[in-house]
């Protein structure tokens, strides 16, 4: 609990006590009794006398934002949050407010929470987080005007885009939250707008803030788990959707008791709404009680609902499921693709897209990493929320009317709220995030929504090791309600991971985190038994063809019109995948003959990056052993064939080749066991796909086949060269002397010395062919120093190039690039430094150099015609 400091007495002084021209003393016998009983206000106006009126307080505050520092200002705002009435305070609320988690446009960024650490600036961290906690300063304000029913304005233009547009249609949205709160702008207003309860107004703020506020550029490598704003959304999570007892009720700052629910309010603008208002289950159960039996949470339930919505309306309602059902369609796809198409040309063919595709673009929201990190932390925290049930509640018979709202609640949160719009909003991340590593965060969120048991209370016996990690039955209903979360998310998992480079750990670490997760004992099975449902015909039980799977409609209160528990297993998955899907829908069982041919070929790259993985080791290590000592310097030659990494095992080193064989290894295993693939079906499709190692285990040619003009890459091998699985040996084949100029040479001496070199070739050009024609050892040894090798004689890759090098035939000429050179600098001033150590000038040094190079081009020369001789 907040202590206000003694300190804070002296921010706004109090008027001296005593009466002009008496001698007593300050607060002396003089004050009557009367005057001496005054109500909260008129102290605060003692208190504050500069500040008696409203605009005055906020011009105050406004000023000492400016001039006071974090610390000060925050403990003014404690004192007057706890001596100002309601009536005073809610014209500064909504500036505290926008002050606190910045404006809606970004442009303001308030505190800055999302960067804000405690082992980074200790005191703000400390002070922020006390004032924000759900029972700090900040949330008695809040309760303060909840308790005099002060609305606030929003407007709707910073709403979600599926939200807006639909209150901008006078379309009453499928959720709750917005019932009964839209309103006409007033005379002069700009838009649409809400009209919310204090506690609305807040976490409003509070969530957006996530999506509007931007980081700094300086704040790119910020711990999202040690930021005061994912702290936060963990402190309001656990206080109000609490795993144990009941929600806490809000701290009174008047004898009058907790805050009232919100009364309902008449709506001020017509809208057709998706169903009718029904009288919320809630409100019936209170009216059923009396005032003295009644239960202290069916007075408080409303802020862990309103809390609930908001997380999921802000954060995840970005897609609107109309849009998604229509864009499954072939011909809506196509015109995405058009439309995109004539983006990318519109410079050249301007293009006029169809409103369905420009629709479908206005609705690509991207979130970032941090967004989906804490809506992991959201949904970690619904599932052991939901999972803190007693099995007795749990069960279908508990559904009755002595059931409490908090436990109704709880049954009801995932299933209403929260698994539509996140399914949109994963699929949208599965098809639109960036192949990187950076699909981790989104990859986490879609298993941890997948896995409801890791969040369960109940613990298993240790000494039963298989039973541990193994899937209860008593999950099956949520895997059967949740079908396709698992089985058309995996399909487009596999499609993600055909398409990435799966040498590099992270990506093979992904591959294992879902196959591990998939291969739990009995969750295939659970998953094989909710296919089976879904695809039974509807022939065999003719009681059930009169039915229509219609899109469940959510309106009023979370508990309003919550449908009966359907008994009918296949009516609820069929109704599950209808209503996300549309009627229309062609769904691809997860073990069915495609996703399986699928997965074989992710095995069969699984088995190829292990491969690549081996090699690149291999190359790695003796690269490294193979260079000279003086290597460090900087003087090793570059990859003159032009050759690049394509995976980040040469940054990470061996340690990464070991770990990234262990996770393939691993993955390749889970996969075996949920979609049952034998080693021979591997082997075969291993063989069949050209995936065995050459001889040696190296430098594999990508897959390729022969046409006329020779090699032609197919789609497996151009995969390959792009994920740099595989590559061919490319070598430069053009003129020697024009080669881009190399790390280790200089670049000026190699010009001076190219120009020089061309002078005496052109100046000596007859000569030098002479000699070079002549048939004894002279001939020969200056064949070997003015003539390179022929074109005729190396690999020509290119089949196009072959009657091109033919015409380039070069005659003799002399070559000095080579001294250009670092390392044959560095050589020659190592050569004159030892032959100084041993008292040898620079002139003979000079002339044993020339001549240990004669003898040694002599014995080349010799080598090269006996070589030649052999080859004839």
């Amino acid at each position: 609990m907040w202590q206000v400091p003694h300190k804070l007495n002296q921010v706004f002084p109090r008027a001296p006590c005593h009466r002009p021209g008496s001698g007593a003393g300050p607060c002396g016998r003089q004050w009557s009794s009367k005057t001496a009983r005054l109500d909260p206000a008129q102290e605060a106006a003692m208190a504050f006398p500069h500040l008696q009126q409203p605009s005055f307080l906020l011009a105050s505050l406004k000023a000492d934002s400016i001039s006071k520092p974090f610390a000060q200002r925050c403990q003014d705002l404690v004192k007057v949050i706890e001596d100002f009435p309601a009536k005073e305070l809610h014209a500064i609320f909504p500036w505290l407010v926008e002050s606190i988690f910045g404006s809606l446009d970004g442009v303001l960024a308030g505190w800055n929470l999302r960067c804000l650490q405690g082992r980074v600036s200790p005191v703000e961290y400390s002070i922020a987080m006390e004032f924000l906690d759900p029972g700090g300063p900040m949330m008695k304000l809040v309760y303060k005007l909840q308790a005099e029913d002060y609305k606030f304005d929003f407007p709707v233009s910073y709403l979600p885009d599926p939200v807006k547009a639909s209150i901008q249609e006078r379309v009453l949205p499928d959720s709750p939250l917005y019932h009964n709160k839209v309103q006409l702008p007033a005379t002069g207003g700009l838009g649409l707008h809400l009209a919310l309860n204090p506690f609305e107004y807040y976490m409003f703020f509070f969530a957006l803030s996530l999506i509007t506020q931007k980081p700094p550029p300086g704040a790119l490598h910020v711990r999202t788990s040690d930021c005061a704003y994912f702290i936060l959304v963990d402190r309001y999570l656990a206080w109000f959707l609490p795993t144990e007892g009941s929600v806490l009720p809000p701290l009174s700052s008047s004898p009058g008791g907790p805050s009232p629910s919100p009364a309902p309010r008449t709506p001020a603008v017509p809208f057709a709404s998706y169903g009718l208002h029904h009288t919320s289950l809630l409100k019936r159960h209170i009216s059923h009680q009396t005032s003295v039996n009644a239960d202290p949470t069916s007075h408080e339930i409303w802020r862990s609902e309103t809390l609930l919505q908001v997380f999921v309306e802000m954060w995840l309602h970005h897609y609107s499921l109309e849009m998604y059902q229509k864009m499954q369609s072939p011909h809506a796809k196509l015109e995405v693709l058009h439309y995109r198409l004539s983006v990318c040309s519109a410079l050249h063919s301007p293009a006029q897209p169809s409103l369905q595709a420009l629709h479908a673009h206005q609705e690509s929201f991207m979130p970032t990493e941090e967004h989906v990190l804490v809506v992991r932390l959201l949904l970690k925290h619904l599932h052991a929320f939901a999972n803190s049930l007693r099995p007795e509640q749990a069960s279908p018979s508990a559904h009755s009317h002595a059931a409490s709202p908090l436990e109704e609640f709880k049954r009801a949160a995932v299933p209403r709220f929260v698994q539509q719009k996140l399914y949109l909003f994963l699929q949208h991340c599965f098809g639109h995030w960036p192949l990187d590593a950076s699909f981790r965060a989104v990859l986490e969120m879609w298993l941890s929504y997948l896995q409801p048991w890791r969040y369960a209370p109940e613990k298993q016996a240790p000494s039963s090791d298989c039973q541990a990690r193994s899937v209860s039955e008593r999950w099956a209903p949520f895997v059967q309600e949740n079908l396709l979360v698992y089985t058309k998310l995996f399909l487009g998992f596999l499609s993600r991971a055909l398409r990435t480079d799966l040498v590099s750990p992270k990506n093979a670490l992904m591959v294992f985190r879902v196959a591990k997760v998939f291969a739990q004992p009995n969750l295939a099975e659970m998953i094989q038994r909710g296919e089976q449902l879904f695809l039974e015909p509807e022939l065999v039980m003719p009681h059930r063809q009169h039915r229509l799977f219609t899109v469940p409609t959510f309106t009023g209160s979370f508990l309003s019109s919550w449908p009966p528990a359907i008994t009918d297993a296949s009516f609820k998955v069929k109704s599950h995948v209808y209503s996300l899907e549309g009627q229309d829908c062609k769904y691809t069982p997860m073990f069915g003959p495609e996703i399986r041919a699928l997965v074989l070929r992710l095995a069969q790259l699984i088995t190829q990056a292990k491969q690549t993985a081996k090699s690149l080791s291999d190359q790695h290590g003796e690269s490294t052993a193979a260079r000279p000592f003086l290597s460090w310097l900087g003087f090793y030659p570059a990859d003159t064939n032009g050759s690049y990494p394509g995976n980040d095992l040469d940054e990470m080193g061996q340690d990464s080749v070991r770990k990234t064989d262990e996770y393939l290894e691993k993955a390749l295993e889970y996969l075996c066991q949920v979609f049952r693939l034998s080693e021979a079906q591997l082997a075969q499709l291993t063989l069949a796909l050209g995936t065995t190692q050459d001889e040696n285990g190296k430098k594999q040619l990508p897959d390729c086949i022969v046409g006329e003009d020779g090699l032609i890459l197919t789609p497996l091998g151009r995969y390959q060269i792009i994920n740099g699985l595989r590559r061919f040996d490319i070598e430069y084949q053009g003129d020697s002397e024009l080669q881009p100029i190399r790390s280790y040479e200089i670049a000026s001496l190699v010009r001076v010395l190219f120009r020089l070199s061309s002078a005496i070739n052109r100046r000596f050009a007859g000569q030098m062919a002479a000699l070079c024609s002549r048939a004894d050892f002279l001939g020969s040894f200056c064949r070997y120093h003015l003539l390179e090798p022929g074109l005729s004689d190396r690999r020509l890759l290119s089949p196009v190039g072959r009657g091109h090098a033919a015409s380039l035939a070069r005659g003799p000429r002399l070559s000095l690039r080579f001294l250009g050179s670092y390392r044959t600098l560095l050589a020659l001033l190592l050569a004159f430094f030892v032959a100084s150590l041993f008292c040898i000038g620079p002139l003979l040094c000079a002339l044993l150099l020339v001549l240990g190079y004669v003898l040694y081009a002599t014995a080349m020369t010799l080598l090269t015609d006996q070589g030649k001789l052999h080859q004839l």
